[in-house]
């Protein structure tokens, strides 16, 4: 089925289809008025776009309409290019997405009518596309819909932690209360529970179970075990544990079994890849039922449970079970994927330069979700923590040492609580996260890092400067003086200096009349310098000069932290044409 086809009723409708290509709207066009078969077009393309009248649009595909699962995204579209309204298909036909983008494309007002859009609600029904959830409803879609949309009383399971369940967390109405353990959920006081779980619950007649696909198998077999009684029994043993064979991301067995039928009509039938491992990775996972004929059969103590283990990187959720496929016999063990299973976690994440908008989207987002913020408060603004929802504990790292920062980490990931751990700028550049991940691995911490603006970049934007220069300056140089802490001497600022590239000096304020003598000896005495206090804060000041003065400079303005020293040519230049932009220059966009 193709994309999507245009379809204009005058000249003027034409010109504005024309108009659309020509902007990069990616459609077949067509020109005609009754003639137009709206049946094949139903057939053949996901979006229909109608240019014209709305009640021509309506006429033509009145008689096609069956059903909103399959009928295909439909929108009309004035003469002028003012209103760009979906017709049918909004949400499940993805209608009203694509009126946002035409919109967009003509400047448009896109007209939408849908309740979940006009109130900011979640799309109920899009989440699962969105975020490659399955979705199951023990109830009817559009009654538990409306009630969401309606306010009553919604109770929110999250049972996972993925890009789905972070905005789902950090963007909660009134009316939705969070619980993250099933037997809390007050079932007869809320109008509708909403589960993001790969766990079977029974919620009534008012749940919207969300399936992430977060459950890995491992499954063994006797050769030539027949395929549907496997299937059956897998599937029952799911069901029997407690676990819904929707959230199931992969299927592992030993190399030896790789084409064994019966294991790939089980994976076709999850709809999941069937993953054969190698028998000595297999052997080297210690599992919690090693088996000595399974040694001697595949080389490893263990099928089952390794692979679970192996494809989820986590101890098995369930362990081996024996099953009975007919006449032959199985086994079957399941892990939950460690990156994806709720439970106590850190995440590391860049706070930016200090302007409280400059922070990651996720970033802010895993902000608005933490249970603790510990944040490095001698660099990062307290006004970032207040993005914390309310029981949110905050905490100043400014003080502690690193045993003291881990211990009040722990406290929290012990009660599988999460941790935004707030690092000023971006963590990998000085960002001392190196010792605390090490002291995580040890302690067997889950963390993951959420990268920040660095104040380098945030320096070129307050300058107004591009660092690079085409065939002068093509690198950048991010590096610090040596004080307390050492530099190793190949990296001293008089060696790095030969390059005359454009170089930002982090932690150095105090330490700037050597770095003055370094740079003197190679980059001349009137090379532009920047002097960065506080870039982006409320307090942010910037001083000018050339290199020669930089050390009287900072003495002057008394500059001993939260500063930033650029070095180079770069600064303040507007000379020199890349070949990006020239007429000349070819490129897979310009031919």
């Amino acid at each position: 089925m193709k994309s999507s086809i245009l379809i204009p009723f005058s000249e003027a409708g034409r010109q504005l289809a024309d108009r659309l290509v020509a902007l990069g709207f990616d459609a077949d066009r067509l020109a005609g008025g009754d003639a137009i078969d709206t049946a094949l077009l139903f057939e053949r393309y996901r979006a229909l776009v109608y240019i014209g009248a709305l009640g021509i649009c309506v006429r033509h595909i009145a008689p096609h309409l069956q059903n909103k699962k399959h009928d295909p995204a439909v929108i009309n579209i004035d003469v002028n290019g003012r209103f760009v309204q979906p017709v049918a298909g909004g949400h499940v036909g993805g209608a009203n997405e694509l009126a946002q983008q035409l919109a967009h494309l003509l400047g448009a007002t896109p007209v939408i009518t849908t309740v979940s859009d006009t109130t900011q609600l979640w799309p109920l029904d899009l989440l699962p596309a969105r975020y490659g959830w399955t979705m199951e409803c023990s109830g009817r879609m559009t009654e538990l819909m409306a009630r969401f949309v309606n306010g009553e009383p919604t109770a929110l399971l999250l049972e996972a932690r993925d890009a789905g369940t972070l905005f789902l967390e950090s963007d909660c109405p009134p009316h939705v209360t969070i619980y993250h353990d099933a037997l809390r959920i007050p079932v007869d006081e809320v109008a509708v529970v909403l589960a993001v779980t790969p766990r079977v619950y029974d919620f009534g007649r008012k749940a919207v179970y969300y399936r992430p696909r977060m459950v890995h198998l491992g499954v063994g077999c006797q050769r030539d075990t027949p395929e549907v009684e496997l299937i059956q029994v897998v599937t029952d043993a799911l069901v029997a544990k407690g676990f819904s064979p929707l959230s199931v991301a992969s299927v592992g067995t030993a190399m030896l079994k790789h084409d064994e039928p019966a294991l790939h009509a089980l994976a076709q039938q999850l709809g999941v890849p069937l993953v054969p491992i190698d028998e000595t990775i297999l052997a080297g996972y210690d599992t919690p039922s090693p088996s000595d004929r399974v040694q001697q059969v595949t080389g490893s103590p263990s099928v089952a449970e390794a692979a679970a283990m192996h494809l989820s990187g986590n101890v098995p959720a369930v362990t081996k079970q024996k099953l009975r496929a007919g006449e032959k016999h199985a086994t079957l063990a399941l892990a939950i994927d460690r990156d994806r299973e709720r439970r106590g976690f850190v995440e590391i994440v860049g706070a930016g330069p200090g302007d409280p908008l400059l922070v990651t989207v996720r970033g802010k987002m895993l902000l608005q979700s933490a249970d603790l913020i510990l944040y490095a408060g001698s660099l990062v603004p307290v006004e970032l923590t207040r993005y914390g929802k309310a029981g949110c504990t905050v905490r100043n790292s400014a003080a502690m040492d690193l045993h003291e920062q881990i211990a009040t980490m722990k406290a929290f990931t012990d009660r599988g609580l999460l941790v935004v751990r707030l690092h000023t700028g971006d963590p990998c550049i000085y960002g001392a996260i190196q010792e605390q991940m090490a002291e995580m691995d040890r302690l067997g911490i889950p963390y993951r890092i959420t990268p920040g603006v660095s104040s380098f970049q945030a320096a070129a934007a307050a300058l107004q400067s591009q660092f690079t220069i085409p065939e002068e300056v093509q690198t950048i140089i991010l590096t610090r003086g040596e004080g307390r802490t050492p530099v190793p001497e190949r990296e001293q600022l008089r060696h790095l200096a030969r390059s005359q590239s454009t170089m930002c000096i982090f932690l150095s304020a105090t330490l700037a009349g050597e770095v003055q003598a370094q740079l003197l000896e190679h980059y001349p005495a009137h090379t532009p310098v920047a002097i960065c206090h506080k870039l982006t804060w409320k307090e942010q000041q910037i001083w000018r000069c050339t290199l020669d003065a930089l050390a009287h400079t900072i003495a002057q303005h008394q500059l001993t932290a939260t500063t930033l020293i650029v070095v180079g040519k770069a600064i303040d230049n507007r000379s020199g044409l890349s070949k990006l932009y020239d007429a000349n220059f070819k490129h897979l966009f310009r031919p």
